[in-house]
């Protein structure tokens, strides 16, 4: 074997080893993969595929690249995938973004940089040494070859020993990945403690992207079969406001009329499109009742989820070169003060939905009178002398449904000294029975209640302590809320 044949045949080996690792690490990190092909810029409608095509694709590669009869076509598409992860890369240093790295799964996953450059160009070489090679019938076959070594006896036992030292070494590995993660987490465990013995804290999500990036890219449908992305949204030269909802969301649809009439209002100074999920005709029927205009149509929370806005309404305000301009305002009221400022009016008065202010941290909880879903009336205070959680819902709202499983099995096993769970949702009675949840569900169809507590959308929650003052909020952060322990005095 001539040295170029030799250099070609290692070549193959640490590519095929290369993408056997990175298709096998994209599929054990389905979740994962799905997320860094969405942060490199492909379009949301065609993530899914990708992630399911490009590790089964990696690891045909893989497999080609060690039979000498495929392994010059595979180096050739080999070298096609490189370059055109590495365009990716280097195109988003370009525009100052530097996304997870998820190439191999977990295994090293990490934001981008000029060492990914330097690592694809490494791959780039070996690749062209494989297709320098030529297509070579008398090509080394890695199959015959290990096959043959196989047959011989002394060669087998000693391929068998290192494959036996290899796996305890991994076991070894493993062991200690293992270890090491059981004591992050118990140092995890023992942070959340020291946190809850402070009153009132909860732990705060992460909401919203950082102002200055890169809003991420989209590819939406409209209402009439038009295609609307945030290039397109932004070509006017106006700040974009993007106004996100779900249909079944109460919140969501008792502020579709002030969209409407922002969108009126403010055309020559800002751009308010509303992102939203269901058929076209459904969306139709509402935007025809309340006047709206650029209503965007997502398959799933694929959008929201990429702007990070867990919950239902928010908005956010992109900049006419396409960079995050706000923090995300959740809520009617945060909505309407984010719509003033990026349009640069005044707000013309305080956006309330019930008569008086909402209440607020350390002062005493409204007054809840509800009827559950037997038509049993309900009063809060009855809950005097023990803490309550109240939870804003709605079963029509994606972010709940999303929810639910962790409220079910909170209820089932819950942690001591958690508080009651009491449940105020929109929606019909059979909705809400068929949610399966044990604690008092209340009927409330306007969210009245919802805005008298200072819930800003749903899911939300609040909790009330046992003389009836509320101690903490949140929206996201419900299960945050439903974990707290009773705090240390």
């Amino acid at each position: 074997m001539d040295a170029v044949a030799l250099l070609a045949l290692a070549a193959r080996l640490v590519l095929a080893g290369v993408f056997a690792v990175s298709g096998a690490s994209k599929l054990l990190d389905h979740a994962g993969a799905r997320q860094g092909v969405r942060d490199f810029g492909v379009p949301a409608r065609l993530a899914p595929a990708v992630v399911v095509a490009l590790p089964l694709a990696e690891l045909a590669l893989a497999l080609a690249l060690l039979s000498a009869p495929f392994a010059w076509p595979a180096g050739i598409a080999a070298a096609a995938l490189l370059a055109a992860f590495t365009i990716a890369i280097a195109r988003n240093l370009v525009l100052g973004r530097t996304p997870d790295c998820r190439c191999f799964g977990q295994i090293a996953a990490g934001p981008i940089g000029r060492g990914t450059l330097v690592r694809n160009g490494v791959f780039l070489v070996l690749a062209g040494l494989v297709i320098g090679a030529g297509p070579d019938p008398s090509a080394p076959d890695v199959y015959a070859l290990a096959h043959s070594a196989l047959a011989n006896e002394p060669i087998a036992v000693a391929v068998g020993a290192v494959l036996l030292v290899a796996l305890a070494l991994q076991t070894r590995f493993l062991g200690q990945l293992l270890a090491q993660n059981g004591r992050l987490l118990l140092r995890l465990d023992e942070l959340e403690r020291s946190t809850d013995r402070v009153a009132g804290a909860a732990p705060a999500p992460t909401v919203g992207l950082p102002a200055g990036t890169r809003a991420p890219e989209f590819t939406l449908a409209g209402l009439h079969g038009e295609t609307l992305t945030l290039a397109s949204l932004t070509a006017a030269g106006l700040p974009v406001l993007l106004v996100l909802g779900d249909p079944g969301c109460g919140p969501c649809n008792a502020l579709l009329p002030d969209v409407g009439r922002w969108q009126r209002e403010h055309a020559g100074r800002l751009t308010v499109a509303v992102v939203t999920r269901g058929t076209r005709e459904a969306n139709r029927s509402k935007a025809a009742e309340h006047g709206l205009g650029r209503v965007l149509l997502q398959k799933d929370r694929e959008v929201a989820e990429s702007y990070r806005a867990p919950g239902t309404p928010s908005a956010v305000a992109i900049s006419p070169d396409g960079l995050i301009a706000s923090p995300v305002a959740e809520g009617a009221a945060a909505i309407a003060v984010l719509v003033a400022r990026t349009a640069g009016v005044e707000l013309a008065a305080p956006v309330e939905h019930h008569h008086g202010p909402p209440a607020t941290l350390g002062q005493p909880a409204p007054a809840l009178r509800l009827r559950d879903l037997e038509g049993r009336s309900f009063d809060l205070a009855t809950l005097r002398g023990e803490r309550a959680l109240v939870l804003f819902w709605d079963p029509g709202c994606g972010f709940c449904a999303q929810l639910l499983g962790n409220i079910r099995a909170w209820e089932a096993d819950p942690p001591r000294g958690a508080p009651r769970l009491v449940v105020v949702s929109a929606g019909s009675v059979e909705a809400n029975r068929a949610l399966g949840l044990r604690a008092p569900v209340l009927i409330d169809a306007s969210f009245a209640v919802g805005h008298a507590f200072g819930a800003t959308g749903t899911p939300s929650a609040i909790l009330v302590d046992a003389d009836g003052t509320i101690v903490s909020a949140g929206g996201p952060a419900v299960m945050a809320l439903a974990a707290q322990r009773t705090a240390v005095q």
